[in-house]
């Protein structure tokens, strides 16, 4: 397997990233890492429902040895089922979105190409730790998603997702007060490890919670295309 001890802000040379000019007429692709019971899956469904309607979209899961998220999403109904694919990585999770992404790039490729003008691939990794990067060969940003209960002082502890990703979502704050997590603490936290990058919190009780995260991928596609 392939180290893991790689630069945080380098995850493959230059020369192995798309072309810019390229990149800039396909879809725009986002990554959603994060530890296991964060969110991640209803992320992805909440943002299709809020996204479906205004943007061709296509979505790559990836479980270790099941497509359980892939299923979920198809049972949501949240996009045809032909747009949604899975990947069983059969590894770590962190090895098929950063260490050897071919399986998910061929995924990506493939529903690209199947339906023709995307605008948005969404690609969730499996559960992992704070660790978790996607490689820029994959995507073109990454969203990492923690919970309230997973602790307060997980923001502050940093690692990779937290301190790099381009955004990082505060997820569950509902929830915050039941599992005695302190979200005002979180954020500042957050804040402190991500110079400038932006921070948001979100309760999915409902789709329209995940709306601020939908605003900023709208953004970045606005940003891309202009």
């Amino acid at each position: 397997m392939p180290p893991h001890d790689i630069p945080h802000d380098n995850f493959l040379n230059e020369s192995a990233r798309p072309d810019a000019a390229s990149s800039n007429r396909r879809a725009l692709r986002v990554g959603i890492g994060g530890p296991v019971g964060s969110g991640k899956t209803t992320l992805v469904g909440s943002l299709c429902a809020l996204l479906r309607d205004s943007l061709s979209m296509v979505v790559v899961t990836n479980d270790i040895f099941t497509s359980e998220d892939a299923d979920a999403l198809r049972e949501a109904a949240v996009l045809p089922t032909e747009r949604i694919v899975a990947v069983e990585t059969g590894c770590c999770p962190h090895t098929a979105i950063r260490d050897d992404i071919a399986a998910n790039l061929d995924a990506v490729e493939q529903l690209e190409t199947l339906h023709g003008d995307v605008d948005l691939t969404l690609v969730e990794s499996g559960g992992d730790n704070l660790t978790a990067i996607f490689s820029r060969g994959l995507v073109d940003v990454q969203i990492f998603v923690l919970d309230t209960a997973g602790g307060d002082d997980v923001p502050r502890k940093g690692g990779p997702g937290v301190a790099m990703a381009d955004l990082l979502v505060i997820n569950k704050v509902d929830l915050a007060p039941h599992v005695g997590s302190d979200v005002d603490r979180m954020l500042s936290d957050a804040r402190e490890r991500r110079d400038d990058r932006p921070v948001t919190p979100t309760s999915l009780v409902d789709q329209s919670g995940a709306q601020p995260v939908a605003d900023w991928i709208t953004a970045q596609i606005a940003t891309r295309r202009s």
